[in-house]
């Protein structure tokens, strides 16, 4: 890393929701955060569900997200990387944000080392023990004689289908984040999945530092064995959190732009 210079990363905007108007001032929101981080940043990972629902036909992108768009084509074009986790709400993203935008897209886990520091990064979603239904699910869906069948769909109406069913699984979380504030639950991170996925790799691989996520939505840094850290970075929904690395400690923040 170059002294100074920093890595930034963020994760779950679901862009397209609940309705443009409001998905828009969310959007110029994070484009404010781009032009502040943009100034010290060495690389910017943006570590999944950048859209709601997002899918590319051959010739057809989704509608909007223009200022978005051109803003990461600015940021790659004056040579910051950028990095695209493809999560669970995009990952029918295939070649056009690498192409036309400049970003670097990933549907697998990746290590990179920072410094003197070795990184786990993942959106997160599928990953540790259970979780069978949506395992089965993101199987269907990532099969490509779906995609092929899907792609079949006038545009409209494909986007009107994925908005929906994104829109469903998406209320069902809030629902069940609701109820679970009200009761005062507290998420039980040392026992949650990619906790013991976490401490399972440990066991078996080499050292990591930290282990970043999105997914989940929570906000939060958690001590995973000796001397590692899992973090789950929050959304850009309610929380406007990120992360960042200076090549020696690792700090969430929030942007209040």
């Amino acid at each position: 890393m170059k002294p100074g210079n920093k890595i930034y990363f963020a994760s779950d905007f679901h862009f397209g929701i609940p309705d443009r108007n409001s998905s828009l001032v969310r959007e110029e929101k994070f484009i404010r955060w781009l032009d502040v981080v943009k100034d010290d940043a060495e690389e910017i990972f943006l570590m999944g569900d950048l859209f709601d629902f997002w899918f590319e036909y051959k010739t057809v992108v989704p509608k909007g997200y223009v200022r978005l768009l051109g803003k990461l084509a600015e940021i790659a074009d004056s040579g910051i990387p950028l990095h695209f986790f493809r999560g669970n709400h995009d990952m029918w993203a295939f070649d056009y944000l690498e192409k036309e935008i400049g970003m670097k897209l990933y549907r697998k886990p990746v290590i990179r080392e920072f410094g003197e520091k070795r990184f786990f990064l993942a959106h997160g979603d599928g990953m540790g023990p259970g979780d069978g239904g949506y395992k089965f699910i993101k199987y269907v869906f990532e099969r490509k004689i779906n995609r092929f069948l899907f792609r079949w769909l006038h545009p409209d109406i494909g986007t009107w289908l994925g908005l929906y069913w994104s829109g469903r699984s998406r209320y069902a979380n809030l629902i069940k984040e609701a109820r679970e504030a009200e009761e005062d639950i507290k998420p039980d991170f040392q026992n949650a999945r990619l906790a013991k996925f976490c401490r399972s790799y440990l066991e078996k691989e080499q050292h990591i530092d930290f282990f970043i996520f999105g997914h989940w939505h929570v906000v939060n840094m958690e001590p995973i064995g000796e001397k590692s850290f899992y973090i789950h970075l929050g959304d850009w929904l309610t929380h406007f959190t990120y992360g960042v690395f200076d090549g020696e400690q690792f700090v969430l923040k929030k942007f209040e732009g």
